[in-house]
């Protein structure tokens, strides 16, 4: 399974020689012409990926489709937590699947540190996960080629964006040890020397690149190929310690996932190792708010010290391990150490289709460095910094879809997902609460059908955050 996986994985995804990279004109030749109108729902921390995402239903395309498109676009918008060197999970759902969908691992991976003949590393990166994941879930789930959901993001980094104001937050918070770096200070930096700050211009000619030979050339080629080298070449010169056998070796995961009841409706969530998912399901069955958020870290830090924080075991043995810890109320004590930053977003298409993805870094701009002129920021390996917490939760009901939420921040994205969740299916609206103060969630909720039904879907993101969602127009 693994070998065969492996291959599909390498294989390139082909795709034409377009001229401009305007999302509009490629998206609106794949799909056809546009309706007119906005046939699914959109939410993320960060308004330029959801435009992306909004751009990609509007012209027919499907929930897994705008989510691919979408992950690549915040690895140009927002690099401080979801660059291409970032890793994370998904939570897929369409009408009739069984379990309650199919989650997607794509974790960041550990790399060599200490390859034979390579100095040492000082900054130890991650291999970069998220083309790859992508890939898998779009592989699964889409409806149109892969190569057909890249040209958003080539748009944006070649075209530029202006900084918003989370990824404004990052750098400030980050931009002494940061712009310490050459390569990153080119990019990330002002002419006076300072970090961008929030509506200043970003263009990532080096990046665009990149992006556009994953188009042309498939994501087999940030693995096996000539970007791949020119990627490993540059970790190595930054400190990462990568090696072409770590690129290769890197392989996401398709799994079962959590899964529990209320009522009629079942609550699928993401299972271990993304640990945030079992965080959240523990969040949801609590008794209250403030009981939710001590539960779903005393959980987490239970499950970690049973299994460790990145769990091992055969996909299908590990979500049956997490599903009878769940089931028996979490256990464990104690808290978590301070957790990496992450983002998320969700979509939900007309046809009641969800997917909702948690990414991070590992750490904010992750090693704080750049893989020589491949433009993108190394990912830190988790062989050094405490796992994250990804968090995604999606809600049907017998073959129709009702809410789904993704949570990201630090420590407290597992609670904020499973009490989000619990609002959306007692019908109420999400709000911010103190008791989970560095947790944010993108959700969306359709209590009585589909937007092609003539029904309303509603979409929110944490009015906390510096996101945008969007909904049936």
């Amino acid at each position: 399974m693994r070998t065969a996986l492996s291959a599909v994985l390498a294989i390139s995804v082909t795709g034409c020689a377009f001229k401009n990279y305007s999302p509009v004109k490629i998206v609106s030749s794949m799909f056809g012409p546009s309706p007119g109108q906005l046939i699914g729902t959109v939410s993320s921390d960060e308004p330029q990926a959801t435009l992306v995402g909004r751009d990609i239903l509007q012209r027919g395309g499907n929930a897994a489709d705008a989510a691919t498109a979408m992950g690549l676009a915040l690895a140009v918008t927002l690099p401080s937590r979801a660059s291409l060197g970032a890793g994370g999970a998904c939570l897929a759902y369409r009408p009739g699947d069984q379990n309650g969908g199919r989650a997607f691992m794509f974790l960041p991976v550990a790399g060599t540190v200490d390859g034979v003949g390579m100095p040492h590393a000082d900054r130890p990166a991650a291999v970069p996960m998220l083309a790859r994941g992508l890939y898998l879930m779009h592989l699964q789930y889409g409806s149109a080629a892969f190569s057909e959901m890249v040209p958003g993001a080539i748009a944006l980094a070649a075209n530029g964006i202006n900084v918003s104001r989370q990824l404004a937050t990052d750098l400030a918070a980050v931009q002494v040890p940061l712009l310490a770096d050459a390569g990153v200070r080119a990019v990330f930096a002002r002419s006076d020397g300072k970090a961008l700050a929030e509506g200043d211009a970003l263009v990532q000619t080096h990046l665009s690149g990149a992006l556009d030979q994953i188009r042309s050339m498939g994501v087999g080629d940030l693995y096996n190929g000539a970007l791949g080298q020119s990627f490993v070449a540059g970790s190595q010169k930054a400190g990462g310690g990568l090696v072409m056998a770590d690129m290769r070796g890197a392989i996401p995961s398709e799994r079962l996932p959590l899964s529990l009841s209320s009522g009629e409706t079942q609550v699928s969530f993401l299972p271990p190792p993304a640990d945030g998912g079992l965080g959240a399901a523990v969040a949801f069955r609590a008794a209250s708010s403030s009981d939710a958020a001590t539960r779903a870290q005393a959980s987490v830090a239970g499950w970690r010290a049973q299994n460790g924080s990145h769990a091992s075991g055969t996909g299908d043995d590990l979500t049956a391990r997490a599903q009878a810890f769940v089931n028996a109320g979490g256990a464990g004590g104690g808290g978590l150490p301070s957790l990496p930053a992450s983002t998320s977003f969700a979509v939900v298409d007309h046809g009641g289709m969800a997917v909702a993805c948690s990414l991070s870094m590992d750490n904010l701009f992750g090693t704080g460095r750049m893989a020589g002129n491949t433009g993108i920021v190394l990912g830190a390996s988790p062989a050094r910094l405490p796992q994250p917490l990804y968090a995604a939760a999606i809600a049907s009901q017998g073959r129709a879809f009702r809410a789904v939420v993704a949570g990201s921040g630090q420590n407290d994205a597992a609670a904020a997902t499973g009490i989000a969740m619990r609002q959306l299916l007692a019908g109420q609206t999400p709000d911010a609460h103190p008791v989970t103060a560095q947790g944010r969630v993108n959700a969306i909720s359709c209590p009585r059908g589909l937007p092609g039904d003539g029904a309303t879907c509603t979409a929110v993101t944490d009015p906390r955050g510096a996101g945008l969602a969007m909904g049936p127009r």
